[in-house]
């Protein structure tokens, strides 16, 4: 009897002893919280242990202060390292690599794990691209400088007869394509440091940039600056979303991180500590 009692005892000790080794699912669907699945070493990242994010050399504020990505100032270089804390990286932990805007939109292998630059999430893009979901909503905006032709335009058709210019591939040159419907040919150039030259040189008469650049540049870099006003944007605002090779396995957590830091507050407050308020810039009809 003495015997058979203590063998249950064992039996039953082995059983919970087994339980607690076993795999326990979270929930019916066999999902993962992100945080316990992220970190150096549990995501598949280029570099082992290491979170690659790519952005444009010169960067430009609001953005990136100081062309600096590493340093945290900017909108930009806070929300990056922000996910980067979602997914378990510190900033011993993150490397910074200098892409171009093509080079970040191009097809193909890319040499980060996520690319931020004020890349606009668009159908067309997302054919050979992943976004996450957007850490920022924006709208575009036309900016000029006194004595320009454009310096008293207060409509979309008052800009139809000047001379434009913005940057190639981006939203600003597509919606000012659409919204304005210039008689002459938006010119385009390669980089916003040569849009802004071709404004200050007279080759233009007003340029077409995002609007937080937009209010930056005409209060702290143009000479006489004039931000003309927004163009409409409708129920369809610019978004700008992290940019990921097409297939990534980051995709998901990287997403996942950009909702929690909307969720919590966080793009709140980093919008308001690093992109001007758009008071006073109307919009255009």
């Amino acid at each position: 009897m003495r015997t058979t009692t203590r063998l249950v005892a064992l039996a039953a000790a082995s059983a919970l002893a087994l339980a607690a080794c076993a795999p326990v699912d979270d929930d019916s669907s066999g999902s993962t919280d992100t945080a316990s699945a992220s970190g150096p070493g549990a995501l598949d990242t280029l570099t082992e242990d290491v979170l690659t994010i790519g952005t444009s050399d010169p960067a430009y504020e609001p953005w990136i202060v100081d062309n600096d990505p590493s340093n945290g100032k900017g909108y930009e270089s806070a929300v990056a390292y922000a996910v980067a804390e979602q997914l378990g990286y510190d900033a011993d932990h993150v490397e910074w690599v200098p892409v171009t805007f093509d080079q970040i939109i191009a097809p193909g292998a890319k040499s980060f794990d996520f690319a931020i630059n004020q890349v606009s999430i668009s159908p067309e893009r997302a054919e050979n691209l992943d976004f996450s979901s957007s850490y920022y909503d924006t709208a575009q905006a036309v900016v000029t400088v006194e004595g320009s032709k454009a310096a008293d335009a207060s409509s979309l058709a008052d800009l139809k007869d000047v001379t434009l210019g913005a940057m190639v591939g981006t939203t600003s040159l597509q919606v000012a394509q659409d919204t304005i419907d210039p008689t002459t040919d938006i010119q385009v150039f390669n980089d916003n440091d040569q849009v802004k030259q071709a404004l200050t040189s007279g080759l233009v008469d007003a340029i077409i940039v995002d609007l937080p650049t937009a209010l930056y540049i005409t209060a702290a870099e143009l000479d006489g600056g004039v931000l003309v006003g927004q163009l409409p944007a409708g129920d369809d605002p610019d978004q700008f979303g992290l940019v990921l090779d097409q297939g990534s396995s980051l995709t998901e957590p990287v997403t996942d991180a950009v909702d929690a830091l909307r969720a919590d507050g966080t793009l709140d407050d980093l919008q308001a500590e690093w992109l001007t308020d758009a008071a006073g810039a109307p919009v255009l009809t």
